[in-house]
């Protein structure tokens, strides 16, 4: 039976690599549909629907390969895969190009591709850094409400994903590269800063992807003394493992192995005293090299370009209407919002009082899911009552999404809490 099981989980790896590869297809496809020539004197808008059509087939039949990764791994584990970082990320990629089949069957609208797939295919690669073994489930997690709870978070993440697809579609399209307005500087800024974060995430996983391919590993430890209920002296060892050349070592650790970077053979200087928390350095060097990867890819891009980016973006996107885009986001904000009421505040606080006894417990995690909620309920707020339509709702669309991003890692990153056990 376990060889059975084994047998499974490795063909679940494989479809979600089917998967992968058939959303780059269809990726290429949209973007096709958007800046191709005309093909066979067919007009841009014929042109568009052509290849639109194609990548979405191409998309539905990725879904099919992800949902087969998706419950033969649930057959396989005994459990609903989302109880890991690995797990849940590969779920949301799934929601996501779930939540992009529903739009674009309600708009048909290919560009919509071009935009939020790529979302999901850097999802599925920052997902690949991660162990990917299937682990039984900590008492905590051990509850139906787990499949309730995260789907549902996680799909209301999703609308929230494809609404950033499209708030960002149409900054690109109405925001005035050539102003030298002071509004029109900050818009510029605005918008170059989003590219930059999807392009610090994107050098991040590829960071990650070539110094495990090169084997890279440091690793620090220390001695922890402890005292256990009978008041004896119990000495444990700590260790912290990176995949990453260390630019910061954990505070209080002795360098056990590290093999040398560019000259560099011990950490430039060690985290904070008071940042002492469970993998604490390695998460602040992933932090820190996340930055100086995305610096580094932006600076080429920029070099090779030879302009900003989003200037170099926006010019494909004039033949769309704007108010087509600006509708987009809106539907997927408002599509989205009761799901994630539901996933992540309702359902999550009735499994919070079974599990630990409360409904809130103002753990990092529940903080940020309630901050991102009230974002949104903002954002519906001043779009149905005060009018904010066109640019002011694109760009809360795109400022809600990157609460959404810093809720999911960037808390797990950061913070320590209940919700650490997804670990990074």
């Amino acid at each position: 039976m376990s060889q059975l099981l084994d047998n499974i989980s490795s063909y679940s790896g494989n479809y979600l690599l089917i998967a992968f590869i058939l959303y780059t297809v269809a990726f290429l496809l949209f973007v096709m549909g958007l800046t191709g020539r005309r093909w066979s004197g067919r007009t841009p808008e014929e042109n568009s629907r052509r290849w639109g059509k194609r990548g979405f087939i191409v998309t539905v039949a990725g879904l099919v390969m992800h949902l087969l990764f998706f419950f033969t791994r649930w057959y396989a584990g005994g459990h609903i895969p989302t109880s890991n970082m690995y797990e849940f990320m590969t779920c949301l990629a799934m929601m996501i190009i779930i939540a992009f089949v529903i739009v674009y069957l309600i708009y048909k609208k290919p560009v919509i591709g071009v935009f939020t797939i790529p979302v999901a295919i850097v999802i599925m690669a920052y997902a690949s850094i991660f162990p990917r073994e299937i682990q039984p489930l900590i008492p905590a997690l051990q509850s139906y409400w787990l499949a309730i709870h995260v789907t549902m978070a996680a799909l209301g993440d999703a609308f929230f994903a494809v609404a950033f697809a499209g708030g960002l579609m149409h900054l690109l399209r109405t925001v005035d590269f050539k102003s030298e307005t002071k509004i029109g500087r900050w818009e510029r800024r605005g918008v170059e800063f989003t590219i930059f974060s999807l392009i610090m995430i994107i050098a991040f996983v590829g960071a990650t992807f070539g110094f495990n391919a090169a084997g890279y590993k440091a690793e620090f430890q220390k001695q922890v003394t402890t005292v256990d209920a009978a008041g004896k002296e119990q000495v444990t060892t700590q260790k912290e493992v990176y995949v990453l050349p260390p630019i910061v070592k954990p505070h209080g650790m002795e360098t056990v192995e590290m093999k040398p970077f560019l000259g560099m053979k011990q950490p430039l200087f060690s985290t904070p005293s008071w940042m002492n928390g469970k993998d604490a350095g390695r998460k602040f060097n992933t932090v820190i090299w996340s930055f100086i990867s995305g610096l580094i890819l932006y600076g080429l891009l920029r070099l090779i370009l030879r302009k900003p980016l989003g200037a170099k973006i926006a010019p494909s996107l004039q033949g769309l209407d704007p108010d087509d885009l600006d509708e987009i986001g809106y539907r997927a904000v408002a599509i989205g919002y009761p799901v994630f009421t539901l996933g992540a505040l309702i359902f999550a606080m009735i499994w919070a009082h079974e599990a630990w006894g409360r409904f809130w417990g103002w753990d990092p995690k529940e903080v940020w899911a309630l901050i991102t909620w009230l974002f949104y309920a903002a954002y519906l707020h001043l779009r149905l009552s005060k009018g904010w339509q066109g640019k002011p709702s694109s760009w809360l669309a795109v400022l809600g999404f990157i609460v959404v991003v810093f809720t999911l890692v960037g808390v797990n990153l950061i913070i320590a809490g209940l919700h650490s056990y997804a670990g990074v």
